[in-house]
């Protein structure tokens, strides 16, 4: 997006996602992590839980401001359609490199990935911002999340199994078998979180973004839009309460009741930044966010790497114990300065927030915006 055209906000709000991000990926140990820090086990929801889809529904935001002002300069539909190609591309493809990163064992490694999945949401719901209004859009959001209930919990799983919500025997987990076996998430080997029917739905929540982004967009007045920001968002997580009762509200599955909720706590959040930050002029606060959020992605990934690198770097100590920087950092520094494992685990977690923001200032005030 344009520096000049960035609406601030939305910045801010990226910001707060990567920064919150990169906190619940970095505990000092997995072991002892504050329970809101953590996802949910299978149904229900963590404040952690939100992080993920906030950052698909700020895509579609983005989508409704990047490729919306190209669209009213009518910029050819074929050459935006080739840039949406090619950063899909790009988006998948440093996921598979992260996945593989550092070995490369092209036999296991894992296909889907949180940067694939931002990468097919991305490219889906811009060709579909491209060629559709926005009242079709909405349908096709409808359609997304009817369409992947009814296949969750109508369509019987082929070798004789009932429609299941369980991690290995759901159709999502299935199908993702069928396509991509040997190739899913380490931890389970038999589903994955970001699965390839799972994307149907994840779109519908890029697709909310969109739609928002639209009405930010709109000749509406300010309190307008804050006021219909809060009011969809609220009726947003209320239908996804309700509709939690028969469709359980997951974030591994991504079902339709969690898109609704995220989606309306997204809404809230942004309504309430834009109402601080837009209407009220309240900016004091808001610098270190900015400064993640004009860097997101390329924040989220050096974060990634910098993990697995604490983890395979790795040396022979005194007892010939292999030990990794990670181990070393965690043992010798953190978890001694702390009566509580679990305080020193955030503080492990809050100095690798603090360290990747030093960097994005470092970027920042070189006026230098990676993007792709």
């Amino acid at each position: 997006m344009d520096q000049q055209q960035r609406l601030l906000s939305l910045d801010i709000f990226r910001g707060l996602t990567i920064a919150g991000m990169i906190l619940v990926n970095n505990p000092g140990s997995w072991s002892d992590v504050y329970a809101p820090l953590l996802h949910a086990d299978w149904h229900g929801v963590t404040p952690t839980d939100w992080i993920f889809p906030f950052f698909l529904f700020i895509v579609g935001v983005a989508i409704a401001y990047a490729l919306g002002k190209r669209k009213a300069q009518g910029v050819d539909k074929k050459a935006m359609q080739r840039k949406i190609i090619k950063r899909t591309l790009i988006i998948f493809g440093i996921g598979l490199f992260l996945n593989g990163f550092p070995y490369f064992n092209f036999s296991t490694i894992r296909i889907p990935g949180v940067l694939q999945r931002i990468a097919l949401v991305y490219g889906v719901s811009a060709t579909l911002f491209l060629y559709v209004n926005p009242r079709q859009l909405f349908w096709v959001g409808v359609g997304c999340l009817l369409g992947y209930w009814a296949l969750m919990t109508l369509v019987p799983v082929p070798g004789g199994i009932a429609p299941n919500l369980e991690p290995s025997t759901n159709i999502g987990a299935w199908l993702d078998r069928v396509l991509m076996d040997g190739h899913l998430w380490s931890q389970s080997k038999t589903w994955d979180p970001e699965g390839f029917l799972s994307t149907l739905p994840a779109v519908a929540t890029g697709i909310s973004g969109i739609l928002t982004g639209l009405w930010l967009r709109s000749e509406a007045g300010a309190y307008e839009k804050v006021a219909g920001l809060l009011a969809v968002g609220t009726i947003l997580v209320a239908l996804g309460c309700i509709w939690d009762l028969a469709f359980p509200i997951n974030k591994k599955i991504w079902t339709s009741s969690y898109v609704l909720y995220t989606s309306g706590v997204a809404l809230l959040f942004l309504g309430v930044v834009y109402w601080l930050v837009d209407l009220r002029g309240s900016t004091w606060w808001t610098k270190p966010f900015v400064i993640y959020g004009t860097n997101a992605l390329f924040v989220f990934v050096m974060s990634g790497l910098v993990a697995k690198l604490m983890y395979t770097i790795k040396w022979t100590n005194a007892l010939g114990e292999s030990i990794s920087v990670k181990t070393w950092v965690w043992t010798s520094i953190f978890e001694p300065a702390f009566a509580s494992t679990k305080m020193a685990s955030l503080a492990f977690a809050l100095t690798n927030v603090l360290f990747f923001l030093a960097l994005s200032w470092v970027l920042y005030n070189r006026k230098i915006f990676i993007k792709v």
